[in-house]
């Protein structure tokens, strides 16, 4: 009884110090630079991604909701090739014109701070058509909890119908240029190379650029890039990557970096950097106006 008793304990003993042997360890938290090198996932959908990331959130406070706000433009509808029907925010030009320029909102949705933004641009730009499409069909985030809810559910697949339901609204002779902020930065080059030849600039604030060389070639406009050197998401490494990708693509691309916060640019948020964002606003109307 007492050799059965002494072979079960060291059985026991055996197991145990197997489990400790081989233990597996936690694997490690993915760092920023890891969301660019570490997979090979298209970039339309590492911006959704990166509503996943630890602290993203912690990069877009709460928004300023802004007051009295009238609308220069409407609410219009267009079909998408995936069968369904997208909608935006419209401004007509006074005149005809086959300028057209897309401006792709931030990860809050398409709430009256892009339209206000469109509204100036429409303003400043004058001889233009201006839509805003809205990337979430109609869902607009109050805080950073339901905007990564938001950002996250976007299907690339269905965001790539409603920007080419945009160009197909615009017309076959349309000029596309192309503006956003933030997850509509990004997007703002995702819908430049979707325009194919029909492009004819592209305006990026703190954008996530396209990593993917052999995508780039295909671009048929110039790229300009405002940035910022504070930002942890689309950090200082991230945007030196994107200049040195579109060098080896053979591409025009002018980049501005300035000592400030992600979202910099955004009347509507509590860091909004007012010298930062009227060197860049101007910058941005010189290079839309000589395009």
């Amino acid at each position: 009884m007492k050799k059965i008793l002494y072979l079960a304990g060291a059985a026991m003993l055996t197991a145990l110090l197997l489990s400790a042997t081989f233990k597996t360890k936690a694997p490690a938290p993915l760092t920023p630079e890891c969301y660019i090198s570490c997979f090979t996932t298209e970039t339309r959908q590492l911006i959704e991604l990166d509503a996943a990331k630890p602290g993203f959130g912690k990069l877009h406070p709460n928004p300023i909701i802004l007051q009295n706000y009238t609308a220069l433009g409407e609410t219009i509808h267009y079909k998408t090739a995936d069968g369904k029907m997208a909608s935006g925010y419209f401004i007509k030009a006074k005149k005809p014109t086959d300028k057209w320029l897309l401006v792709f909102q931030e990860w809050w949705g398409l709430n009256d701070n892009i339209k206000n933004e469109a509204d100036k641009l429409y303003s400043e730009l004058g001889d233009v058509n201006v839509l805003a499409p809205d990337m979430y069909d109609g869902k607009v985030a109050t805080t950073p909890d339901s905007a990564m809810v938001y950002m996250r559910n976007a299907n690339a697949d269905r965001l790539d119908a409603i920007v080419n339901g945009a160009i197909g609204y615009a017309g076959k002779n349309a000029k596309i240029y192309t503006i956003g902020w933030c997850f509509g930065g990004g997007w703002s080059l995702q819908a430049a190379l979707l325009a194919g030849k029909q492009a004819a600039g592209c305006v990026m604030y703190y954008g996530r650029p396209e990593n993917n060389i052999d995508r780039l070639k295909q671009l048929n406009c110039d790229v300009i890039g405002f940035f910022a050197n504070q930002d942890q998401g689309i950090n200082p490494q991230v945007v030196t990557r994107f200049e040195d990708d579109m060098k080896a693509a053979g591409k025009k691309l002018t980049v501005y970096r300035y000592n400030a916060g992600h979202g910099f640019a955004n009347p509507s948020n509590p860091i909004y950097n007012k010298e930062a964002a009227a060197d860049a606003n101007a910058k941005a109307l010189a290079f839309l106006k000589s395009h």
